[in-house]
């Protein structure tokens, strides 16, 4: 059995808790693989600026895949790759999400951007990415910059017809994939969470069946897909359940702890 030498998790609905919080048994089971020498690291549909709280508790020292890995950046939040969405694609989806009466969020490297600041879920991704959104009439000046557009609406069904009306009119000129029920991202094309999963076994010169996966959420398949061993958390829907070679508990009953502790145990750590 291939020993274990890195942990990429998604964030939300994984290693948090539904109101954001990281679990004290969550904290010290990445600090037990640190001390096993297993590496840790977190890739999430979150901006780089929304990651920056988990730095310091969790002691990360490799890079992050914000943006649901479409972007590489390292602890200290510096650029280490960056890629964006083209503006035509760009254009497109603002058209779509219109369509479906989603509210629009656009993200550049450093800015959230929003033209409703009324819209169902902004006070719950202020208190999610800890950050404040800057209000816009006019996406169009930031067109050429958007590292993720995001349609957000409590119409799930709504959603999900959306997504699949997008993946077909984008193609392979954006990837548009849904975070949460309520979220549905558009990121760069070619660049997703598997291919995270990806540059970082490069980087660590490791094969990417020596690398662990979990998380919960549709936009975690493609590095399900990649990686050796794939945990589903317990909240995640069935066809995510199914793609992945475990499942633990829910993100309310720290199932990304008791992964881990798995992991370790796989390991020969007790």
């Amino acid at each position: 059995m291939t020993q274990i030498s890195l942990v990429v998790s998604d964030v939300d609905g994984t290693l948090l808790t539904k109101d954001k919080t990281l679990t004290e048994r969550a904290r010290t089971a990445v600090q037990r693989l640190h001390k096993a020498g297993i590496g840790f690291t977190i890739t999430s549909s979150r901006p780089a600026i929304g990651m920056r709280f988990l730095i310091e508790p969790l002691a990360l020292w490799l890079p992050v895949g914000p943006f649901n890995g479409s972007s590489i950046v390292d602890p200290e939040m510096r650029p280490v790759e960056q890629h964006l969405i083209p503006a035509s694609a760009a254009e497109q989806s603002l058209q779509i999400l219109r369509a479906f009466g989603a509210d629009i969020w656009l993200f550049t490297a450093d800015k959230w951007l929003i033209d409703n600041p009324s819209g169902r879920y902004v006070a719950h991704e202020q208190h999610t990415i800890r950050s404040d959104p800057a209000i816009v009439t006019d996406f169009s000046p930031y067109l050429a910059s958007a590292c993720k557009i995001v349609g957000a609406s409590a119409d799930a069904a709504r959603l999900e017809a959306c997504e699949k009306a997008m993946q077909q009119a984008l193609g392979s000129e954006a990837t548009a994939v849904r975070s949460q029920t309520y979220y549905l991202d558009i990121t760069p094309p070619g660049f997703n969470k598997g291919t995270f999963v990806e540059a970082m076994a490069k980087r660590l010169d490791i094969a990417t069946s020596a690398i662990a996966t979990i998380g919960d959420m549709q936009n975690d398949l493609s590095m399900f897909a990649v990686s050796g061993v794939s945990i589903a958390m317990g909240n995640a829907a069935d066809n995510v359940k199914d793609q992945a070679t475990h499942v633990t508990a829910t993100n309310e009953q720290d199932g990304f702890a008791e992964a881990m502790e798995m992991i370790l145990k796989r390991n020969g750590v007790g």
